[in-house]
C-alpha cells in the first residue's frame, strides 16, 4: 500500500498541480486540505509520510498550521510565497525539512525531487562522530527529520567498533577534533577499509583554517562543512553526498550485473574469484563448482516466445539466488547457462544442495496465462576445484554438464 502525502494550500489550482504532479512522479496517494480545519481532519485519520503546508490559510493566517503539525509527529516542508529573509530564517528555526517558495514549475519539481530523496534515505544509515553532546545530538535530530537512519558516537575509536560490526553504514559525519582519535585519523583508519565508492566521509569542523579542509578531502573525505552550519547547507550537502554514492552505486552495478536477471555477470565473477583465491592460498578452503543449464531451452521459445523465455530464465536465477548463501557466488554466464560457486564445501554438502535445486526447479512450473503452464528441467555439471586454474575447474564442470545432458537430462553430475 502506497504511502500518503498531505497538502494543505488554500489555493485549489496550485494544490491539485502539485499533487497532480507528485501522483504522476512518485508512488504516493495525495489528500488536499484547503484550511487548518481540514488538515486536522485528515492528520486524525491517516499517518503522512511528508506534510506540504502553505504558510498563510484563511483559518491560520500566521502560520499556526506549522506549529499544530510538527505537535502531532508530522514532519513538513513549508510552501511561502513570502521571500522575506528574517521571516524565512524564524520558520526553518522551527523542526520543518525545507522552505519552498511557491515561484512556478521549477519550485514543484524541486518539491518533487526531495520527497523522492527523502523516501530514498529510509535505506541509508548514518554515523554521527562527535565528542560535544550538543553538537551530536543537533546532527542526530536533523539527520533523523531527513529519514536517515541515526547511529552516534563520542570519539574515533568507537566509530571504528560500530564500522566493524555494522556493513549498513553509508555516511560517516565526524567532528575534526575530538580526544582519543581525531576526525582526521579516523577518516584515514576507514580508507584504509572502506573507498569512496561504498562508504561516504563528510567531515565537520569549527576550524576556519581552508588547510584543514584540503588535508581531510587529500585524506579521502567527501566533502567538508564548517560549524556553525544552516539546516539547509546541512541538509544540501549530506543529500549530495548521499546522492553521489548512490550513482556510483548505480553504475557499479550495471557494470557488475546482468541486465535481466541481476544476477552477477560473467566479468565479474571472474574478478571475485581471482580475489577469493589470492585470499584463501594455495592450502585454502574447498570450493565447488557448477555450471547450470536450462533443458530444451530452445523448445520453450520457440514454442511460447522470447518473453516467457526470459521469465524462465529470471524464474531460475530466483531460484539459484535463494538457494545459496551470501558467501557463495551466482552468475549468468549468457543465454540460459549459469555458473555457481559454493565456497568452503565438500564434495558431499556440494551435491546434496545442487540435487535440492534440481528438484526444486522440476518441480516448480511458470504460468503463462489461465490455460497454459510451463514446467522446465535443469542439467547441472559440478565439481571440486584443486590446484588447476579456474578456467581448468569450469572446464571439467562443463564437460561434466555434457555428461548430465547426454544421459537425458534433469539430472546432476559430480566429477568421481
Amino acid at each position: 500500500m502506497s504511502q500518503r502525502i498531505l497538502i494543505v494550500e488554500d489555493n485549489k489550482t496550485l494544490a491539485k498541480l502539485i499533487s497532480k504532479k507528485i501522483e504522476a512522479a512518485l508512488d504516493f496517494q495525495v489528500d488536499i486540505a484547503y484550511s487548518l480545519g481540514e488538515a486536522k481532519l485528515f492528520l486524525k485519520m491517516y499517518k503522512y509520510f511528508i506534510t506540504l503546508l502553505d504558510i498563510n490559510l484563511p483559518d491560520a493566517p500566521n502560520g499556526e498550521v506549522v506549529d499544530y503539525v510538527l505537535s502531532k509527529d508530522n514532519r513538513a516542508i513549508v510552501l511561502s510565497a513570502n521571500i522575506d529573509k528574517e521571516f524565512r530564517q524564524n520558520i526553518l528555526k522551527k523542526n520543518i525539512i525545507d522552505y519552498v517558495n511557491k515561484g512556478g514549475v521549477d519550485d514543484i519539481n524541486y518539491i518533487i525531487q526531495t520527497i523522492d530523496r527523502l523516501h530514498k534515505n529510509q535505506n541509508h544509515t548514518v554515523l554521527v562522530v562527535d565528542d560535544s553532546m550538543v553538537f551530536r545530538k543537533q546532527m542526530q535530530n536533523l539527520l533523523k527529520n531527513m529519514f536517515f537512519k541515526v547511529i552516534s558516537v563520542a570519539h574515533g575509536e568507537e566509530a571504528l567498533n560500530i564500522l566493524g560490526t555494522n556493513s549498513d553504514i553509508n555516511l560517516v559525519l565526524t567532528d575534526y577534533h575530538m580526544p582519543v582519535m581525531d576526525g582526521l585519523e579516523l577518516t584515514y583508519e576507514i580508507r584504509k577499509e572502506h573507498n569512496k565508492n561504498s562508504l561516504a566521509i563528510l567531515a565537520v569542523s569549527s576550524n576556519k583554517d581552508n588547510e584543514v579542509n584540503a588535508i581531510f578531502l587529500k585524506a579521502g573525505a567527501n566533502d567538508f562543512i564548517t560549524k556553525p552550519f544552516s539546516k539547509e547547507e546541512f541538509s544540501c550537502r549530506i543529500n549530495n553526498t548521499i546522492e553521489a554514492l548512490e550513482n556510483i552505486q548505480i553504475v557499479t552495478n550495471h557494470a557488475n550485473r546482468d541486465y535481466l536477471t541481476g544476477l552477477y555477470n560473467r566479468r565479474f565473477f571472474f574478478e571475485t574469484m581471482a580475489e577469493y583465491q589470492d585470499e584463501i592460498g594455495e592450502d585454502g578452503e574447498k570450493f565447488a563448482v557448477a555450471m547450470i543449464d536450462i533443458d530444451h531451452f530452445k523448445k520453450i521459445n520457440d514454442t511460447y516466445g522470447h518473453d516467457v523465455g526470459d521469465k524462465i530464465i529470471i524464474a531460475l536465477s530466483e531460484v539459484l539466488r535463494t538457494s545459496t548463501s551470501h558467501r557463495d557466488l551466482v552468475a549468468r554466464f549468457g543465454g540460459e547457462e549459469f555458473c555457481m560457486v559454493l565456497k568452503n564445501i565438500n564434495r558431499y554438502s556440494a551435491l546434496d544442495i545442487f540435487e535440492r535445486i534440481r528438484q526444486e526447479v522440476e518441480s516448480f512450473s511458470f504460468t503463462v496465462d489461465k490455460d497454459n503452464f510451463v514446467k522446465f528441467t535443469i542439467s547441472i555439471g559440478c565439481v571440486i576445484h584443486s590446484q588447476e586454474l579456474l578456467e581448468e575447474t569450469i572446464s571439467n564442470a562443463d564437460m561434466m554438464l555434457y555428461k548430465a545432458k547426454n544421459a537425458g537430462r534433469n539430472q546432476v553430475v559430480f566429477e568421481a
